[in-house]
């Protein structure tokens, strides 16, 4: 239960800067708007934070589930966290007592860590309460998923990265003045790294950054099933673009991507993870699928639908609909759009829109999920469908938007059906 802002201790929620992979999961499923970064580091407002928790479970690392005791007038600001490279260390109850005293605060009297104050949701200027997409999204995976191992490596484990070798490196797109997506194949030789579809992993590329400081991991979704990019093999790939022009035709190279898609075959990189425990696909062998993603948000769906078609292929798979709903701005910049086409029709259910096609209206994912609206509303009912929502944080809100007109349309309760798909792990979203 929280307690008045006027306590003189409160219990700070902070953010471990060794830890956190910069993934942006907490910023973007705050209800409160508490949470925000800079170019290092991820950082929790004290004057916003109401100890709701909804960040610790999707964090893939465990960085969110920290806290320090401090006198309410002496908590950690902004500026004093996104400076840090370690958390500080904890204070004993005498100096806590002592900076309390220099704030003008008196000791909480018996148990004296506490909670911030609440605060309602913003509401926009109409006086309604703004529609929180995030709100919907599950923080635990489907009931028949399978274990995820994570954080076998990173920066708190005992071995902090391991080293995997580039096997291929493939561009997955056509050539663009503005973007560069490639496909990318690490193998881990015989270094233990087992990872599930829709799990992630850290790339800590060399040298320094401007501060000369380690640059820290960047994170990307696994773009392989379970057993391999090659099957039986200990090998994973990546599916990774990198920006080559800013909006006003500046030339971009980002550290991370730009690092990645140099690779040749042969080179090393430093790996840590993996990470993630609930964007995870289901397990049970009749349960559905609905993908819907943009760019290179589709790695987690190429990495479910081939584990799907191996699946199959093996005769294990027992029939549940998988659908994909994959947007781009055009044709030329959708990952995989090749592959995609030769699947059999019968095994999934594709359905593509572009937004920038020359003399065609522009069309987003959620225009298409609104056009299939007859297919997804058995799948909103079904207990054993599953929805995966990955890609720019942009599209987030309008996905789930039209996930509720699709079900409100069909006569059902959006605030039921919606609160079921959280409840039951069966609506993950997963933007940036």
């Amino acid at each position: 239960m929280n307690a008045p802002a006027a306590a003189a201790v409160i219990k700070q929620h902070l953010i471990d800067p060794e830890i956190c992979i910069r993934c942006n999961t907490c910023e973007s499923i705050c209800p409160v708007q508490a949470i925000t970064h800079d170019s290092r580091n991820y950082v929790v407002d004290v004057s916003k934070c109401n100890w709701c928790n909804d960040c610790i479970s999707p964090c893939p690392t465990g960085s969110i589930d920290n806290y320090r005791r401090m006198p309410r007038m002496k908590a950690y600001t902004l500026e004093e966290q996104l400076g840090w490279d370690e958390l500080p260390v904890e204070l004993s109850g005498a100096q806590i007592a002592a900076l309390a005293g220099d704030a003008g605060d008196a000791p909480a009297a018996g148990p004296d860590v506490v909670e911030a104050e609440a605060e309602a949701p913003e509401a926009d200027p109409s006086g309604q309460t703004a529609f929180n997409s995030a709100q919907y999204g599950a923080t635990i995976p489907p009931w028949s998923a399978a274990h995820a191992y994570t954080n076998l490596y990173g920066p708190k484990a005992a071995e902090k990265t391991v080293t995997a070798t580039v096997v291929g490196n493939l561009r997955v797109t056509g050539v663009g003045k503005d973007y560069d997506t490639h496909h990318i194949v690490l193998d881990f030789g015989s270094m233990p790294f087992p990872v599930l579809e829709g799990q992630s992993i850290g790339i800590v590329p060399p040298g320094l950054d401007a501060s000369g400081k380690p640059h820290h991991a960047r994170q990307y979704s696994i773009a392989s099933p379970r057993n391999g990019e090659r099957p039986g093999h200990n090998n994973l790939s990546l599916t990774i673009k990198r920006v080559l022009e800013d909006h006003s035709g500046q030339p971009v190279r980002g550290v991370g991507s730009n690092f990645m898609c140099d690779l040749q075959v042969g080179d090393t990189v430093q790996v840590i993870g993996p990470f993630g425990t609930s964007f995870l696909m289901p397990n049970h062998p009749k349960s559905s699928i609905v993908m819907i993603c943009t760019g290179t948000g589709s790695a987690p769906m190429r990495a479910m639908t081939e584990w799907r078609r191996r699946l199959r292929a093996s005769g294990k798979f027992e029939g549940g609909k998988l659908m994909l709903f994959f947007g781009a701005r055009t044709q030329e910049e959708l990952p995989y759009f090749g592959p995609l086409q030769s699947l059999p029709k019968d095994f999934i259910d594709s359905n593509f829109t572009f937004s920038r096609t020359p003399g065609q209206p522009k069309r987003y994912v959620q225009d298409a999920l609104r056009e299939r609206a007859a297919d997804l509303v058995p799948l909103l009912q079904d207990p054993n469908a599953c929805f995966y929502v990955c890609g720019l944080k942009a599209m987030e809100e309008g996905v789930v938007l039209a996930l509720r007109d699709v079900a409100t349309q069909a006569g059902l309760d959006w605030d039921t059906v919606g609160a079921a798909l959280k409840r039951e792990g069966r609506l993950h979203l997963e933007t940036y």
